[in-house]
């Protein structure tokens, strides 16, 4: 049957011959592609692009926000108690990411930390093989360790205290013996001209960090104060599973990251899968962003002016007063998911534990900072001025007065320092626009 045959019916008929019609011209565009696409190698001489390629569905990764791409005041929200001067009000731009809806817990830190411990046991008892083309020696985790047998014993003792450093004689790991070695590419150091035609090794970065938190910080960074049973227990005890991690510096936080990376790699390329951006610290203009969550010019992470609400609850963890710390619910930390998220679903972006940002700190950065995702990074190497080493922390603690878990405040840490009130949280840029692009 014809089109104009179709056309030509009677009316009572008509609808269901248009319904033909419409079928019609369906499998002739299915055929025509199917043709175009079958013939000369799938392409028929047309550019329409590599036929192979996988499908791109991007994944939340378990634990993650997903903050969509926007604008950001930044600058003081409030007075600037201390005269500092330095954070001044500028627009920038920054692109969409998904955040840690919590500060790293330990209970996390420690799947690490386990992670690094199994692979130096694995090591230790030559539980390797080849992997590859290239031959290279491989952990095989397939295998078991015997961490009580009598022939093993013999070689992870390597990782515990020796007998003269245990107390009642008790077998414990020694923290020293655990680091983590990993590579990463410096890419802004191949992206200068002066470095044009180097040979790739030159960029390849290569670091090995002890990762066991420092949990004697809780003694050394309160003078006259009896802090000895969070020494003890903080890391270790379950008891604190869900309380933010502290006690470890800026490089084992990256390392972390570093870390996170491979594990979810590993896990997707073994099922063939597209990878995802790394995971990393956030810089403090990303920080600063996530944390307002989409208020503009608010103090707090709720709104404000505030820190309590109309029922004069308190909304963080912070040194509420003049020093009533249990005021507000806690007394060090709290847990990681304690007081109402932000608009974003982010919790304690004020408070609890202040956090690590992959940005280098300068007092006058908003002033020469670029408008369209801001970065200012400097690893400054161990001779070089302790200025240099400053790392921009975020979202003030458990111990800081009301002012430093404004949005908009800034401080510092020295990079190599462990201290029990920093800790941090991951993010990893999203590929693409929008998170419902594909959907």
């Amino acid at each position: 049957m014809s089109i104009f045959t179709l056309l030509k019916t009677e009316p009572n008929k008509q609808t269901n011959n248009m319904r033909n019609l419409s079928s019609l011209f369906g499998k002739a565009v299915i055929a025509a592609t199917l043709f175009v696409a079958g013939c000369s190698g799938g392409y028929n001489g047309q550019l329409i692009g590599e036929l192979d390629r996988p499908r791109w569905n991007p994944v939340t990764p378990y634990g993650m926000i997903f903050v969509p791409a926007g604008v950001l005041h930044i600058g003081p929200s409030d007075q600037d108690v201390n005269s500092a001067h330095n954070s001044r009000a500028k627009q920038v731009s920054i692109v969409g990411f998904y955040m840690d809806d919590t500060e790293i817990t330990n209970n996390e830190y420690r799947q690490f930390v386990n992670w690094v411990r199994d692979s130096v046991a694995h090591t230790l008892l030559e539980h390797t093989s080849e992997s590859g083309d290239d031959g290279k020696q491989q952990i095989d985790w397939k295998q078991k360790i015997e961490w009580n047998g009598k022939e093993a014993n013999e070689q992870l003792d390597q990782i515990y205290y020796p007998e003269n450093q245990r107390i009642w004689g008790r077998k414990e790991l020694d923290p020293n013996k655990l680091h983590y070695v990993y590579e990463w590419y410096d890419l802004k150091g191949a992206s200068l001209t002066k470095n044009r035609g180097k040979d790739r090794t030159s960029f390849i970065k290569k670091e090995a960090v002890s990762i066991y938190p420092d949990t004697l910080c809780w003694v050394r960074d309160f003078t006259y104060s009896y802090n000895e049973p969070m020494t003890r227990h903080y890391f270790s005890h379950p008891a604190f599973d869900d309380y933010p991690v502290v006690g470890v510096n800026w490089y084992q936080a990256k390392a972390f990251c570093a870390w996170r990376t491979r594990f979810w790699e590993d896990y997707k390329t073994a099922k063939g899968e597209p990878l995802m951006d790394e995971f990393r610290l956030p810089t403090e203009f990303e920080w600063e962003y996530a944390a307002r969550g989409g208020k503009k010019n608010s103090p707090y992470p709720w709104g404000g002016p505030y820190v309590r609400n109309s029922k004069g609850c308190i909304l963080a963890n912070f040194k509420p007063g003049r020093g009533n710390y249990p005021e507000d619910g806690g007394f060090y930390t709290v847990r990681a998911d304690a007081y109402w998220p932000n608009d974003y679903g982010l919790y304690n972006m004020a408070g609890n534990a202040a956090e690590w940002t992959s940005s280098a700190y300068y007092e006058n950065a908003y002033a020469f900072v670029h408008d369209l995702n801001p970065d200012i990074r400097y690893d400054a190497e161990g001779n070089e001025s302790e200025t240099l080493k400053r790392k921009s922390i975020r979202g003030g603690s458990w111990k800081d007065i009301g002012y430093y878990i404004e949005c908009g405040a800034r401080h510092w840490e020295y990079a190599d320092s462990a201290k029990s009130y920093v800790g941090f949280r991951c993010i990893t840029t999203f590929l693409g626009r929008d998170i419902m692009d594909g959907k």
